[in-house]
């Protein structure tokens, strides 16, 4: 007959045994309880876990493992028991709660990251299954060697895989810094060689000569009338898609100043209904803009807001029922109004931003001013984002002549049918072109 004296505590029911800290479970097993003093806390911390499996010997054990452990200050998760794929998911939801991951965009790059790097490519194995803490160099370099190779067959360009290397380089540090590993197997390995994989080429610079902005925005404006202001802004100001379409016209925070002809570049959209409350760099501009681009927006307000959606939207660009209009509103525009004008080069709206740094610097304006516009935070990133015009060559090249025949040397005569040094072309954003 069992005449042990069972007891409810810690919602079950329990009998202390020979060994301090541990207790017989009447439904099996035993559970282990202790409180010991945290080093990295200096608090009592309590110790409490059920052990449906164990035997006495069993139970005694893991407490007093886990006694040794708290009391070094050693972390309840070690690396040896910790898989890349979970460290990854639980390092992008630290990431997102914390904040560093602030955009819809910015997570779903890191999702379809994560599914390359634990799954793998076909022919690059991921390291999905690997532990944190054993993670190699040489796993790296085998997984980056099957991604090279998958360049090389086209099937993804090495911007791309770079994309998911600085990623891996971001899990490796984090997890050698948080479980106190030797190395990082990431660091040191080189990124994916760009030189022969041009985004912007002679052919396809994604930047509207200047001479045919007046054409495009003229042919924006009689096909796709409910686009032009937006493309008009971009135009004037460099500012990417995702800064003006949560703009806000009205409101309590409006970004749009009518009356001080201010424009505020404060928020960024990406993807669904989701907005931060700050830009893709991180800097918030205010923007004077001239009379006439607060006309042109004005016009918008008045004539394109059609839908009571519209109407009651605080956006300055809402889509038919209000919200924010899609990511890719302007690509199909771009595309026809392109063919419509026979315009030979490929024209997307990323190139709003390159062209405004053409039109600035053929207008002699500051790069100071520019960049305060634009929002590009360097001298590197607008020089990225402009496109050297032939005017601006020939006439660079011909006030370097000049200089040689001031000191005496004769230049010949150029042949006739060689190209003469092409005027500046002064664009007018409301569709009329002048010749200087």
């Amino acid at each position: 007959m069992d005449r042990t004296k069972w007891i409810r505590r810690w919602k079950t029911w329990v009998a202390p045994t020979r060994l301090p800290g541990i207790f017989k479970r009447k439904e099996g097993g035993h559970l282990v309880r202790a409180r010991v003093l945290d080093p990295t806390t200096g608090n009592q911390r309590e110790i409490r876990k059920v052990l449906p499996d164990s035997d006495e010997a069993t139970a005694f054990k893991w407490l007093h493992d886990e006694r040794s452990r708290v009391s070094a200050g050693q972390l309840s998760v070690q690396p040896q028991k910790t898989r890349f794929s979970e460290y990854a998911a639980l390092l992008l939801e630290r990431k997102v709660t914390q904040r560093e991951i602030k955009s819809a965009r910015s997570r779903e790059r890191w999702k379809i990251t994560l599914d390359h790097l634990i799954r793998g490519s076909e022919g690059a194995a991921g390291f999905g299954d690997l532990f944190v803490d054993q993670l190699r160099v040489t796993h790296v370099e085998t997984w980056k060697t099957g991604v090279a190779r998958l360049i090389l067959a086209g099937r993804y360009s090495p911007t791309t895989a770079n994309g998911w290397l600085a990623i891996l380089r971001v899990i490796t540090k984090a997890a050698k810094r948080e479980f106190g590993l030797p190395g990082d197997p990431a660091e040191g390995v080189s990124n994916f060689d760009t030189s022969e994989h041009e985004t912007y080429t002679e052919e396809e610079p994604n930047a509207l000569p200047p001479e045919r902005v007046g054409e495009f925005l003229a042919c924006m404006r009689e096909v796709f009338p409910e686009h032009y202001a937006m493309t008009y802004l971009g135009f004037a100001t460099g500012l990417r898609p995702s800064s003006m379409r949560p703009l806000r016209r009205t409101g309590r925070e409006p970004d749009v100043k009518w009356n001080e002809g201010v424009v505020l570049v404060r928020r960024s959209h990406t993807l669904g209904d989701e907005v931060m409350n700050t830009t893709k760099t991180k800097l918030r501009q205010r923007i004077n803009v001239p009379a006439e681009v607060i006309q042109v927006l004005r016009e918008h307000e008045r004539a394109q807001l059609k839908t009571p959606e519209q109407i009651a939207s605080d956006l300055l660009f809402p889509a038919a029922d209000g919200g924010f209009l899609s990511e890719h509103c302007l690509r199909s525009p771009f595309t026809k109004v392109g063919a419509l004008i026979g315009l030979e080069m490929r024209f997307t709206p990323r190139g709003l931003r390159r062209t405004f740094n053409d039109l600035a610097r053929l207008s002699n304006v500051e790069a100071l001013v520019t960049k305060s516009i634009s929002g590009h935070l360097t001298d590197r990133m607008r020089a990225h984002y402009s496109t050297v015009q032939p005017v601006e060559q020939r006439e660079s090249i011909g006030r370097v002549l000049r200089l040689v025949e001031g000191a005496g040397v004769t230049i010949p005569e150029a042949p006739s049918g060689a190209p003469s040094g092409a005027p500046t072309a002064e664009v007018v954003l409301r569709g009329e072109e002048k010749a200087s």
